[in-house]
């Protein structure tokens, strides 16, 4: 164990102690990290140690995005812990199965009645609502829950998996703290302020008084690819930001189009869609005054989305509530334009530039807004420009 950090060695330490004595009586354990803690290569160690306590153990790794789940598999291959029994892949392809009609075709989603694993371990937690994970428990399995406890809790809803985690890291690795992005995570949940100045060509938080930011906004903006999120806190600028944007790009249209980027606003478990995924629009027509039809690229998914969406979502200040709109989305779902996003909507996504506009809430407290700006710049993975309020 000697490339593990002192925090490392006690959080696996407890959770083998669990699973050799108290995984029956406790169907879960909870490890929270921050971001460059190690959490993957304690995931990584935990596999070897229980492949030396039982060799015939089938683990199933499962993250809540596809994309993450890509990431985590290639970081247990490098650390050679994905034994040849083991399986890597969405929580949605461990636990659900297609419903396939006369044309082959994919038709919705339903629960599986047993998975082939003896033991499951979820990346990326904090993502998991209340009815996945209803339905992960109700296979009986011993199951290792993984997140980063300084981010934000679901939008809706009181269910938190990482509230409390039974165990934590906190030390920030070697390798990680020459990270800039990493270094200005830690800025934002200690202090909740970050500095004004340049971490590096590619992590800078600009000065509102200095001549080049409006220019450097504009260029950033301009230059908006699919690795790219734009984020923001409240809707009205999420709005200028997605219209901006769009005319750049050279969208005339003001409603959506084929090769227009979109956010998926409600889940659907059938239809194997979730609050947060992006995509991209593929093909779309006007049925009637309340939907489109659809076809749409999402990504980090193997399989495109077919099926009605809200004509009044797009551009709608909040997603459409429920009980107040039913006329308006029953029988469809839910989807906005996908260029800016509040943080909030961002929780499960990454990309390789993160442009943030700093805001604030008057409602939020300091331990909120510590979360707010942590968040954000998290979902960065290689450059992360910030602009304050």
């Amino acid at each position: 164990m000697q490339h593990l950090s002192p925090d490392q060695e006690l959080c696996l330490r407890h959770i083998l102690e669990w699973y050799k004595k108290d995984k029956l009586a406790m169907q879960y354990v909870t490890l929270g990290g921050y971001a460059g803690t190690g959490k993957t290569t304690l995931i990584a160690f935990l596999r070897k140690e229980l492949n030396r306590i039982d060799k015939k153990l089938k683990v199933g790794f499962a993250s809540y995005t596809g994309k993450a789940a890509r990431v985590l598999q290639s970081k247990l291959k490098e650390e050679k812990a994905v034994l040849k029994h083991d399986t890597v892949g969405t929580i949605h392809s461990l636990i659900y199965t297609p419903i396939v009609n006369a044309r082959e075709e994919i038709v919705g989603w339903k629960q599986k009645e047993k998975i082939e694993c003896d033991l499951i371990i979820i990346d990326e937690a904090s993502m998991v609502d209340s009815i996945i994970w209803e339905h992960l428990l109700s296979y009986l399995k011993p199951i290792v829950v993984v997140g980063d406890h300084g981010q934000l809790p679901p939008v809706k809803g009181n269910f938190n998996l990482m509230e409390k985690p039974d165990v934590t890291l906190v030390e920030i690795h070697r390798q990680a703290k020459h990270n800039p992005i990493i270094e200005v995570s830690i800025q934002a949940r200690v202090a909740g302020e970050i500095r004004v100045g340049r971490y590096s060509d590619t992590v800078i938080k600009f000065d509102r008084n200095e001549s080049e930011t409006g220019e450097r906004m504009t260029e950033l903006l301009n230059s908006y690819t699919s690795d790219t999120l734009i984020l923001c806190g409240y809707n009205t600028t999420r709005k200028r930001l997605n219209a901006y944007i769009r005319s750049s790009l050279g969208f005339e249209s003001p409603t959506p189009v084929s090769g227009d980027r979109v956010i998926c606003l409600r889940n659907n478990h059938k239809a194997k869609i979730y609050n947060g995924m992006l995509g991209t629009i593929l093909r779309i027509e006007r049925k009637n005054d309340q939907w489109y039809t659809a076809d749409i690229a999402m990504d980090g998914s193997e399989l495109n989305y077919s099926g009605q969406i809200s004509v009044a979502q797009f551009n709608a200040d909040t997603a459409l509530n429920f009980t107040e709109n039913r006329r308006l989305i029953m029988g469809g779902d839910l989807f906005d334009f996908g260029y800016a996003l509040t943080v909030h909507k961002a929780q499960g996504s990454q990309a390789k530039r993160v442009v943030l506009f700093e805001e604030r809430f008057k409602k939020m407290d300091d331990d909120q807004w510590r979360r707010w700006l942590y968040t954000a710049v998290t979902r960065a993975e290689e450059e992360l420009y910030i602009f304050p309020s």
